[in-house]
């Protein structure tokens, strides 16, 4: 490594790097107490420019920081700076930080910077500096091309050496030991760290020395730091790594990781088959002949045969032989070495045991204890024991090779037996789950097999054992047999009270005939029939209904309970199956009926037919309108298809609640009357309608709400003050009939106008009275809603839910009052007629009230009638 020299191209700058190296003042500071270095404004980079004393500060420092990255500090205390710096101030301060990543201690050094003010001193010492420099320049140019000296190469030191000690290892020196006095000096682990003292290196000299034996299994290598030092604390070299490597030595035994292995392997297994893998380690430097180990099998227990081998590099442990028998020898046991030096004779070595486990395979086929078995068994008992088979294995015990299933294989086709296994006893228990009938059959013989749970491994033999067994069945006095269980009898629905016909038959299986057997009825749920109890038949007590609702699918089902002498009986269900009858007429389920006028016009009903399809549709649909020749006016029928007919509304009905008697009639004919509740509504979803038409209330009235009962109230009133308008108006024009002057004639409350010259026409308030220019008095009935056309027109129109109701007009002629109806909208037609009295004049406005009246307390028009005059462009209102 070159030594830290001062660089620079001029001369002047060459002077005060060298007046930098000599000028710097190192004070041994006190322990962490500020340390101050002078130095010249501008310093090179790789500049030594002090030495900071660490140790009195903090002795067991480790790790040693500099607050500043342009400055680095060694571990020696030496400062060297990392880049170019030029000092702008006076004066520049870092921190040093020293801890001990052990003890987590931690101490601060603050170094301060001052540039160099007073060198008029040092100026003689300048040309002496110069030359010195001048001379090692050229020295160093002729050194730069010698050996170097100050990096040798790493050395080594045997394991467990016996010595001398101090070992001599090696020399540093540095080649800048020809210009100065050089000491040297190390640091790092096995000098003042763990190891201590282990290494040492001689000061004037740089031979290095090892005191004491070394373990490479604690310590494989060092790593220490070489420092070399002038007298005066100047270091010409940078720190020195020395790495130290420790020989190995075979001193470890290599050791199994398991005292003992356990490992299974199921018997009759193929040759080669893996049983387990065994491992072991050496503490030794690995890859080298110290590490390399050997496996072998030592010994074998039982010896013979010879069963196992072992890999001998990996350890793996296989079968050499396929003839493990489980049945013969359930475990073996192996005594294991390993060895390193690759197996020589003279390696380390270590034995352990390995135990085998031989796993079961189901190699044994279960086989019965006996050739063939008999037992008895009394008829009609089930659910009893009647016999216990045995077996033997010899696979282990309780395991899926050992447990046996049994099966019946023959002789069990009707289900009277099964064969389940004990699980403690792995025997097989016969039972009877059905009852035998001696009557059918005295004997049977079974044929019953067994296998293990698990399957056989051995595909060369037989895996089915089979055991032949008969049962004996004992006779028993047996009662009454109800077969079958349901037995049907045909009757009409429409047959008269007191039909018999046969009825439910037990028979006695002894003589395989009913004599001795009465009956006697357990259910009967409309209680239409009665039993006979000696025969079993049935006569209908009530009349029957296919469409009642405990029929199912068209059978009524009674239950009959037979029994013989000995009180011994059994039960069974007679069905009844109905025939059907046409006697239902079609009906409509859904009563109510829901029309919104403002969006439909009719309305969808269906029809249905309890009776069986050969009775029902399709359907005649008709309405009932012989006694109410309003309903045919009113309501019109139009079908839809076999079952459903569309109802339509005629002459636009008020909003309201009807009765729609509607007949349907089935393809026979049988027909039946059905009154539907029909509303028609102001709504636009039936199911908004309760809000515009509330129900009727028992009475068949309509149930007004508050606002309604208001509006009917205003036009009461407004009816009372227009009564009370038109009689002061007749009193007043027979006592004198007059003109009435144009300031009163706006007070009428109907205002004419007049389109063109020529006689003007005046109406009063009595009466709804004309006078005219000459005199003559002519009776003009006028309403709401009517109109006089005459020389001008006037219209009146009452509004009611958004429609006009509109005045009928006739030219030229006098009206009364009358109700028109058509096109969907009320309207008043006019009166025909000649001069009409004033008389004839009250009662045609009695009839204006009695239709307007009615019209008020509906809902919809909510009391409020418009009186709308409209006037011609010419002509004042008179």
């Amino acid at each position: 490594m070159a030594a830290a020299r001062p660089t620079g191209s001029a001369s002047g700058a060459l002077c005060r790097q060298l007046l930098l190296t000599l000028t710097i003042l190192t004070f041994a500071c006190d322990a962490c107490k500020t340390v101050t270095l002078h130095v010249p404004s501008k310093l090179d980079a790789g500049k030594f420019i002090g030495r900071v004393n660490l140790k009195e500060c903090f002795k067991s420092a480790n790790l040693i920081h500099s607050s500043d990255p342009d400055f680095q500090i060694l571990e020696d205390g030496s400062v060297y700076t990392t880049n170019a710096i030029l000092l702008s101030s006076a004066k520049r301060s870092f921190t040093l930080l020293l801890s001990n990543t052990e003890t987590q201690e931690e101490k601060k050094i603050l170094v301060l910077l001052e540039q160099q003010t007073k060198i008029s001193l040092l100026v003689p010492w300048l040309f002496l500096v110069a030359e010195v420099l001048r001379k090692r320049r050229s020295e160093e140019k002729v050194l730069i091309r010698a050996k170097r000296r100050w990096a040798p190469i790493p050395c080594s030191v045997p394991e467990n050496s016996l010595g001398p000690f101090p070992l001599f290892l090696q020399q540093i020196q540095s080649d800048t030991a020809q210009n100065y006095t050089i000491y040297y000096s190390i640091s790092g682990p096995g000098v003042d760290k763990e190891p201590l003292n282990l290494f040492y290196v001689e000061r004037d000299t740089g031979n290095l020395f090892c005191t004491r034996p070394v373990d490479r299994e604690k310590y494989p290598s060092f790593e220490l730091v070489a420092f070399a030092t002038t007298q005066d604390g100047y270091t010409p070299e940078y720190p020195l790594t020395l790495l130290i490597r420790i020989e190995d030595e075979n001193d470890n035994f290599p050791i199994f990781t398991e005292t003992s292995y356990v490992f299974n392997v199921f018997e009759n297994c193929r040759v080669g088959t893996t049983v387990g893998q065994v491992c072991a380690t050496d503490k030794d430097e690995a890859d080298t002949l110290h590490t390399r180990l050997r496996y072998s099998i030592i010994e074998q227990f039982p010896a013979s045969p010879t069963l196992f081998s072992m890999h001998p590099t990996t350890g793996v442990i296989t079968t050499s032989s396929s003839r493990l028998d489980r049945e013969l020898i359930d475990k073996y046991q192996l005594k294991i070495k390993v060895q390193d030096m690759d197996g020589q004779y003279f390696g380390l070595q270590t034995t352990a045991a390995c135990i085998i486990n031989i796993e079961d395979v189901n190699d044994n086929l279960p086989t019965f204890t006996r050739s063939s078995y008999v037992t008895s068994v009394e008829e009609n008992k089930i659910d009893v024991e009647i016999l216990r088979v045995a077996v033997e294995d010899k696979d282990l015990i309780n395991t899926s090779n050992w447990r046996a299933n049994y099966t019946i294989l023959k002789g069990n086709e009707n289900g009277n037996f099964k064969i389940v296994t004990d699980p403690k006893t792995n025997e097989g228990v016969l039972s009877v789950v059905k009852p035998l009938n001696y009557e059918e059959k005295q004997e049977v013989t079974l044929q019953i097999s067994v296998v293990n749970e698990a399957p056989y491994s051995s595909s060369s033999r037989s895996t089915v054992n089979v055991v032949a067994v008969t049962v004996n069945v004992q006779n028993q006095d047996e009662g009454p047999e109800c077969i079958p269980a349901v037995q049907i009898v045909r009757i009409k629905e429409n047959v008269p009270v007191s039909t018999k016909v046969s009825g439910y038959k037990a028979r006695d299986p002894e003589t395989s005939s009913s004599s001795g057997i009465s009956y006697k009825k357990l259910s009967d749920p409309e209680g239409w029939v009665t039993v006979d109890e000696n025969s079993g038949s049935i006569t209908t007590s009530r009349s029957l209904d296919r469409e009642a609702k405990t029929i199912r699918n068209g059978i009524y089902n009674i239950t009959i309970l037979a029994s013989d002498k000995d009180k011994r009986t059994c039960t069974g269900t007679l069905g009844i199956k109905l025939e059907d009858v046409n006697d239902n007429g079609p009906l409509i389920p859904q009563r109510t009926v829901i029309i919104c006028k403002t969006v439909m016009s009719s309305a969808e009903i269906v029809a249905v037919d309890p009776d069986e399809p050969i009775h029902g549709p399709p359907f005649e649909f008709s309405l009932d309108g012989a006694s109410d020749s309003e309903v045919l006016r009113m309501w019109r029928l139009t079908r839809i298809n076999d079952t459903a007919a569309r109802l339509s509304y005629l002459n636009d009905p008020l909003f309201g609640r009807y009765t729609v008697p509607v007949r349907v009639a089935d393809r026979l004919d049988q027909s039946l009357v059905t009154y539907l509740n029909v509303i028609l509504c102001d709504c636009v979803t039936p199911s908004d309608c309760n809000i515009h038409i509330a129900p009727y209330p028992a009475s068949g009235r309509l149930i007004l709400g508050k606002w309604a009962i208001l509006a009917i109230l205003l036009g009461i009133a407004l009816l009372f003050c227009i009564l009370f308008t038109l009689v002061c108006g007749a009193t007043g024009a027979a006592k004198k009939p007059k003109v009435f002057p144009d300031d009163l004639a706006q007070q009428n409350l109907i205002v004419s106008n007049t389109e063109a010259p020529g006689d003007d026409k005046m109406y009063s308030t009595n009466g709804f009275t004309t006078h005219t220019a000459g005199g003559s008095t002519q009776g003009i009935c006028s309403t709401l809603g009517s109109g006089v056309k005459n020389g001008g027109q006037e219209t009146i129109e009452m509004v009611k839910g958004g429609q006009n109701i509109e005045s009928c007009q006739e030219a030229g002629h006098h009206h009364t009052l009358e109700m028109c109806k058509g096109g969907g909208q009320h309207t008043l037609d006019s009166c025909r007629g000649g001069q009409v009295e004033a008389d004839n004049c009250r009662y045609a406005y009695s009839e204006w009230y009695t239709y307007a009246q009615p019209r008020l307390g509906e809902e919809s028009i909510r009391g409020h009638t418009l009186i709308k005059n409209q006037t011609m462009k010419e002509g004042p209102a008179v």
